[in-house]
């Protein structure tokens, strides 16, 4: 029921292992899917990272440029989807990104069709979380942030994290309020803890809601960015603790500015016929 695009700024290291955290740690009732689509244009970090090279570029999001040439980006979308999820469910999806910055400019026609395909497969009971990096909430693929339910900045909360912060924030508010987007509000942060200021104070210099915080653990982030083996209690890590504790807050919003955005309800009479019948 919900899109969800996550991105970064400089000196703040984290969007794709918080992206990853969260599809796996998302609560999903039986049924529902949750797709990660990694549309960072300066090139993605899952298939070698998270996935070790286990899977070639046969799968992923530069398949979608040519299939969006032929009008095949949907039926194209779900054969690039690789899945991730623990049990036969098939609940937890991921679409790579790109292997290299260079192929990002064959997708610009392509990343309007995927806004699109990401607003309207919620109707199937999926949810998305989209991965645009440091520079994709702009150029051609800001389509993808200015559509989504709330795009959550992943800042650092040391003194060059929340100052480079700033300046993204404000950029990002501008994005969001202009032709296409949903509002300034629909901007959040999300933090990782590696510094000593506190959500409130963060909240005030980015005049943007703090919605959780992801502990600062480099070694088990590992588990998510490199693929190292985490055993059987990265489940219970303070990351994945956290990021459990997260997914609440964000449905929150979603729905809160869903039901700010949702049309009033229409009885019987249109505008003009209710002032004449006052």
């Amino acid at each position: 029921m919900s899109v969800i695009a996550f991105v970064g700024s400089t000196g703040a290291p984290g969007v794709t292992s918080t992206a990853l955290a969260l599809l796996l740690a998302w609560p999903l009732e039986p049924g529902r899917r949750l797709i990660l689509a990694e549309c960072d244009p300066d090139g993605g970090a899952v298939l070698a990272g998270a996935l070790q090279g286990r899977m070639d570029s046969r799968y992923g999001l530069r398949n979608l440029a040519v299939a969006s040439r032929k009008d095949q980006l949907v039926e194209a979308f779900w054969r690039q989807l690789v899945d991730i999820s623990e049990d036969e469910s098939s609940s937890r999806l991921l679409l790579p990104g790109i292997t290299d910055p260079a192929q990002a400019a064959g997708l610009d026609p392509a990343w309007g069709s995927l806004a699109e395909l990401f607003a309207r497969i919620e109707d199937h009971d999926h949810d998305v979380l989209v991965d645009l990096g440091r520079r994709g909430a702009f150029g051609a693929s800001a389509v993808l942030a200015r559509r989504a339910d709330v795009v959550v900045l992943v800042v650092r909360n040391t003194l060059r994290g929340v100052q480079s912060a700033q300046v993204r924030a404000e950029a990002l508010r501008k994005e969001l309020h202009g032709p296409g987007g949903t509002g300034a509000d629909a901007l959040a942060v999300m933090l990782v803890e590696s510094g000593p200021y506190k959500p409130g104070e963060v909240e005030k210099v980015l005049q943007a809601p703090v919605l959780g915080a992801m502990p600062w653990r480099p070694q088990q982030a590992s588990v998510l960015s490199d693929g190292v083996d985490g055993g059987s209690r990265f489940a219970r890590s303070d990351l994945m603790r956290a990021a459990r504790s997260v997914t609440g807050p964000l449905q929150q919003r979603v729905l809160l500015r869903r039901d700010r955005l949702a049309p009033r309800p229409q009885g019987p009479y249109g505008e003009e016929e209710l002032a004449r019948a006052r």
